[in-house]
């Protein structure tokens, strides 16, 4: 039988609970109690309770990056049904919860708050190398190609924040298709 690994089992454990209670005012003791551990083997695994929030962060942003691949047809022969089918993925409602936990815990690393800090490490740069070379592909150099990916996480999650904040999905995805319209006509597409 495969062993567990034990700050593993905690932090997908945490995830499934934090997700969907929010981080805002919860206790190490309370969330050790609501999945069935203690604030203290938290602390054993994590460090902090921030600690703890930044690695369910980073390993939501890891399933994510590995589901990436998987979502999108063939990015080169289609780039709009590529940028299309992720929207689709990353805009069900599904992972709005995690997406809620995501804007909630950046907003503290952006205000500073101790232990936060490290959730930026990567947070931007994770996304714009694998799409760097989609760009590329698509005809651009790769200074536009970097500069289009970085717009291009933005322009996810701010509509993200958009559809999270007012729930309008009509208006949120217009404004995803004018991105892909922009997008492709950026690269000569």
């Amino acid at each position: 039988m495969p062993r567990v690994n034990a700050r593993e089992d905690l932090l997908q454990r945490a995830i499934t609970h934090i997700s969907q209670r929010g981080i805002t005012d919860l206790s190490l003791r309370e969330l050790g109690a609501a999945i069935g551990s203690s604030h203290r083997m938290l602390i054993h695994h994590f460090g902090s309770r921030e600690g703890l929030w930044v690695e369910v962060i980073r390993a939501v942003e890891r399933h994510q990056r590995a589901t990436f691949p998987s979502v999108m047809p063939d990015p080169i022969a289609d780039p709009a049904g590529a940028m299309r089918a992720w929207w689709k993925h990353i805009s069900d409602p599904n992972l709005w919860p995690n997406e809620r936990l995501f804007f909630e815990l950046y907003g503290q690393a952006l205000q500073g708050r101790p232990g936060t800090e490290e959730l930026f490490d990567g947070i931007v740069d994770s996304w714009i190398e694998p799409v760097i070379p989609i760009n590329m592909a698509m005809g651009m150099d790769e200074p536009t190609a970097r500069a289009q990916a970085r717009l291009g996480i933005a322009v996810t999650r701010g509509l993200l924040l958009d559809l999270l904040a007012t729930g309008d999905r009509d208006q949120v995805d217009a404004a995803m298709e004018r991105w892909i319209a922009l997008n492709l006509a950026a690269a000569g597409t």
